[in-house]
């Protein structure tokens, strides 16, 4: 009997031990889960709120513009716009309970323009003035080693000639040109494109631009940063061109310097040394007129090419950062400033958006 009674607890013991032992396991996998669910919500809640942020970052940014629009002939970056500071003081008008947010604004017609390599609509003949502006970039960029075979800068011309133009046949332009015929012979094959360019990554496509032109890179600087496909202008009817005038006002060094002529490329660093200290003092300056940079001394004698040239621009690149502790959102935006013909407001219009 007191054996029996002794197994009957030692059961018991052991049920209590398994009852436990589960009931732990399960609080344990409760709380997992409870904190996987909170964690999950939290985060959730953080990429809309930061979704939300950098849409407001951008909105800003257009309204910004706008403003500027209404208010000035001319873009350049003395304005409030291209000013950091000018933007953070208004962020800092619009609060938000958690994060940070920054914006920043860059010209988009500071860039040589991509299609305006070919005079569209119908693009069968060069943009000479365009291919003397390649020929100069692609010179300043890259030294003559690099630009060698089918990367010298005559055939990478050519061959984007080639890419953008409506012919698709045998007559390549030059003897480094490419159409349809050397693409679909590649492995993966594919075709020219035949047309304009809307997405600038496909000049990696293009026969002659490697990556390592493309992209920036230590030593060099690459086309991506300069270029873009934006800035095309409406005519009457169904026709559509590329003037490729670049804001002498707000373009980098390397356009600068390829707006120059050979010769005088080594000046470029003064005339961007010149609009920075003048856009110090906002006011000491007159940049409504390209030909402003004549009033360097030394420039008496310098031309560039009064078609290549601006002091404005509608096409504006805005990228929009938030971030809440170390979760982060982005947006890269493209827009354009367009008027209301009945209320003659300036408003902007999106060309692009991408979320990164």
């Amino acid at each position: 009997m007191l054996n029996t009674v002794k197994n009957n607890r030692g059961i018991a013991l052991l049920i209590t031990i398994s009852v436990t032992t589960i009931l732990v396991a399960a609080a344990l996998e409760y709380n997992r889960r409870a904190r996987f669910a909170v964690i999950s919500t939290a985060a959730a809640r953080d990429r809309l709120t930061l979704s939300y942020m950098a849409s407001s970052g951008v909105h800003i940014a257009m309204a910004l513009l706008a403003k500027d629009k209404s208010e000035s002939n001319f873009d350049s970056l003395a304005e409030d716009w291209a000013v950091p500071e000018k933007i953070e003081e208004l962020l800092q008008e619009i609060p938000f309970d958690a994060g940070k947010l920054s914006v920043a604004i860059t010209d988009e017609l500071s860039k040589i323009q991509v299609n305006a390599l070919v005079k569209f609509p119908n693009s069968r003949q060069f943009n000479e003035s365009q291919v003397m502006l390649w020929d100069r970039f692609l010179r300043f960029i890259r030294n003559e080693e690099e630009l060698e075979d089918d990367s010298d800068p005559v055939a990478i011309v050519n061959s984007v000639k080639d890419w953008l133009d409506s012919g698709d046949d045998e007559a390549t332009t030059g003897l480094s040109g490419a159409e349809s015929s050397y693409y679909e012979d590649l492995d993966p094959p594919y075709a020219s494109r035949n047309g304009p360019i809307h997405d600038l990554d496909e000049l990696l496509l293009i026969k002659g631009i490697t990556p390592q032109i493309y992209y920036d890179n230590p030593d060099a600087p690459g086309l991506a940063s300069f270029m873009t496909v934006h800035g095309m202008a409406v005519g009457a009817g169904t026709s559509f061109s590329w003037p490729g005038r670049i804001n002498i006002n707000t373009a980098d060094g390397p356009v600068i310097a390829a707006l120059l002529g050979l010769e005088d490329q080594d000046l470029a660093q003064a005339i961007v040394e010149f609009r920075r200290e003048a856009t110090e003092d906002k006011d000491s300056h007159d940049f409504s007129n390209p030909r402003w940079y004549k009033e360097i001394p030394g420039f008496g004698d310098v031309v560039i090419n009064p078609s290549l040239v601006s002091v404005g621009s509608d096409v504006f690149r805005i990228k929009s950062d938030a971030s809440i502790d170390t979760t982060k959102a982005s947006i890269v935006a493209v827009v354009q400033r367009v008027q209301n013909p009945e209320s003659r407001k300036w408003t902007c219009k999106v060309l692009s958006w991408k979320t990164e």
